[in-house]
């Protein structure tokens, strides 16, 4: 299937790349180096419409389509995966608000998130449980007014807190969102069927937050894990339905995933990017390593993998906006799986071409290749993307 972008399309992968060229690619190194969150460059950012561009204008986005999305992702992480990967992931749990919250969510969070004000972080991973959603421990519980022993003044217009208690890991945003997104279970015996999406702000008693910062990659995107301890939260703040949250949570696994397939492109382009330079510039036996067929053919196949992926990828962001989603779940499904694989495959052979300069951190290909491989894990693990996969084919 041949696929085209638009002039629209091109200008804005041209804007994102110059905006990563120019004001990521410079201090990338130093924010990875010191584990320090990109606060000022996702403002900047967001000034440039680069932050949730899929939220529509009227809440302060620029509308843009779902392969157009994937584009801004994959600039980004080209540039960076680490400081272009935490600006890409400040609208992680946008899409169930803009689907599924009350108006007076959307016009209190989105516009926060869109202008740069906050990241907002999904809390759903646990220590123990993490492709198995279903098995959650995070427990919400009603109180009524009656019940509770909190005041008036923090009760909710109906008189109804829940009061959330349980832990979780591997947060993305978790200690710089000002607002969360947290799946609780409501209906413990129902499973699936028994899970609750509730918004609150971070900075409510009941809520302790600490940063991962022992991670092999991605450093400058920020990581937590996240203790609930009494939490409450109004019951006005469920968003969308009681016990109907983990289904509303796999609607949004589709354009994660396509977002993660456009992750690895980037990361890979930035991997053959330079693989490219420094075989140019490199001599042995006299001339540009380039010149060698073993390099060539490396070169080759490491841009052969990156097209593929490209493509897929391009293929999932428009299957979202079809609505067709047995096929954008097919296809984001597929473009993680082929995209987060041969990113990792693409880096390794980078840091290959570079020989012994590339196992130290003078290039920056040993990062590339340390933060690919998260790919492969978040949003799905490959394994749990090749389940999808075989489901749709029996």
């Amino acid at each position: 299937m041949s696929f085209e972008l638009t002039a629209e399309q091109r200008a804005i992968r041209e804007a994102v790349r110059d905006f990563g060229e120019s004001e990521i690619r410079p201090v990338a190194k130093e924010y990875n180096e010191q584990g320090r969150y990109p606060e000022e460059l996702r403002q900047q950012a967001a000034d440039l419409d680069l932050v949730a561009p899929h939220i529509p204008e009227a809440y302060g986005g620029a509308g843009m389509d779902g392969v157009s999305t994937v584009i801004v992702t994959e600039e980004l992480w080209r540039a960076d995966p680490g400081v272009g990967g935490a600006i890409a992931a400040a609208d992680f749990g946008t899409g169930m608000i803009l689907e599924y919250g009350d108006e007076w969510m959307k016009e209190e969070v989105l516009p926060r998130v869109t202008g740069g004000e906050t990241p907002i972080a999904t809390c759903i991973s646990e220590p123990a449980h993490g492709s198995n959603v279903a098995g959650m421990e995070t427990r919400a519980r009603k109180d009524t007014a009656e019940q509770s022993s909190a005041s008036p003044a923090t009760a909710s217009q109906e008189g109804d807190e829940y009061v959330i208690d349980g832990e979780k890991m591997w947060i993305t945003n978790g200690t710089v969102a000002d607002v969360y997104i947290v799946m609780a279970k409501t209906s413990p015996e129902d499973g699936h069927a028994g899970i609750t999406a509730f918004l609150t702000e971070s900075d409510r008693d009941g809520i302790e937050a600490a940063r991962i910062t022992n991670k092999l990659g991605i450093h400058a995107q920020d990581t937590a894990e996240i203790r609930f301890d009494g939490l409450r939260i109004p019951a006005e703040n469920v968003v969308g339905e009681v016990d109907r949250g983990f289904y509303q949570l796999m609607e949004f696994f589709a354009p994660a995933r396509a977002d993660v397939a456009g992750q690895a492109t980037g990361v890979a382009q930035a991997a053959l990017d330079a693989a490219v330079a420094y075989a140019s510039e490199r001599e042995q036996f006299d001339q540009p390593i380039a010149e060698f067929q073993a390099i060539r053919h490396k070169l080759a196949e490491m841009a052969t993998d990156i097209e593929a992926a490209r493509s897929l990828a391009y293929r999932a962001g428009s299957a979202i906006d079809s609505g067709d989603t047995d096929e954008a779940t097919r296809l984001a499904s597929m473009a993680k799986l082929f995209a987060s694989e041969h990113a990792v495959d693409v880096t390794d052979e980078a840091i290959q071409v570079h020989g012994g300069a590339g196992y130290v951190d003078d290039h920056p290909v040993e990062r590339y290749y340390r933060d690919a491989r998260v790919t492969k894990i978040y949003d799905g693990t490959s394994e749990i993307q090749k389940n999808i996969i075989s489901e749709q084919l029996l």
